[in-house]
């Protein structure tokens, strides 16, 4: 047995040689064109790819030192998910010219839409909610929405929705936030976030996104005052 061990040495190094060329020749090119570039995720952060999709992309150059989390602590430490490539840059007009009718800030929408559809505008839920903002018919046959699932429709009819939700209950955000999932008039009634799991579930989760957005602050720079931090740190 000790005779062949120098044999098996041998084998077992030209092996590993072997396997690393292997790798060296079957590991993907990057693009020539371009290498690493580095992009805008549209929430603060950056990520990097070799296939840009957007001339917001800029060519990565050795010797930088980027800055990065590694992990998004507003979404669990999962990525953004996404439907067909798109993400709330796809709907970037629609929200701000929304936030701008109604007086809210558009990260306010973005967590939203976040939260109930992950910005896919096809989504439809079990109870039949429909679209980016997830409108049930007869709420969107209320706010005129002809087609739930036209991105323009939808986010509109979702934003005076919850503008309104906003004026019903003073400004007080968790409680507007719980009626949009759970119907104003059990809200109205107890005017707290019911003891729905479901519920308050989604309430913390729209508002952990409505912070990351924001930097880790919850800011309204259309109508502060219609924002209560009182509101916000209700929910258990």
């Amino acid at each position: 047995m000790s005779s062949d061990a120098p044999g098996n040495r041998r084998a077992i190094a030209l092996w590993a040689v072997a396997l690393l060329v292997l790798a060296v020749v079957c590991i993907p090119e990057a693009r020539a064109d371009g290498g690493i570039f580095v992009c805008p995720d549209g929430r603060g952060g950056k990520h990097f790819t070799n296939t840009p999709e957007s001339t917001s992309c800029k060519p990565f150059r050795g010797g930088r030192t980027v800055s990065f989390s590694s992990v998004n602590p507003w979404s669990g430490g999962k990525a953004l998910r996404r439907s067909g490539g798109r993400s709330s840059l796809a709907y970037d007009r629609e929200i701000t010219s929304c936030a701008d009718r109604y007086r809210m800030d558009p990260n306010l929408i973005k967590a939203v839409i976040r939260a109930e559809s992950s910005f896919n505008r096809h989504a439809v839920s079990r109870k039949g909610a429909q679209g980016l903002m997830q409108l049930m018919p007869e709420t969107a046959r209320e706010l005129k929405v002809s087609d739930p699932f036209d991105a323009r429709e939808n986010i509109e009819g979702g934003t005076r929705y919850l503008r309104s939700l906003l004026d019903m209950f003073d400004g007080d955000l968790a409680l507007a936030l719980a009626a949009y999932n759970a119907g104003p008039t059990l809200v109205k009634k107890i005017r707290r976030v019911p003891s729905i799991p479901e519920t308050r579930r989604y309430v913390k989760r729209v508002l952990a996104y409505y912070e990351g957005y924001n930097g880790g602050r919850i800011a309204d720079a259309y109508d502060r005052s219609q924002i209560k931090v009182r509101g916000l740190v209700t929910v258990q």
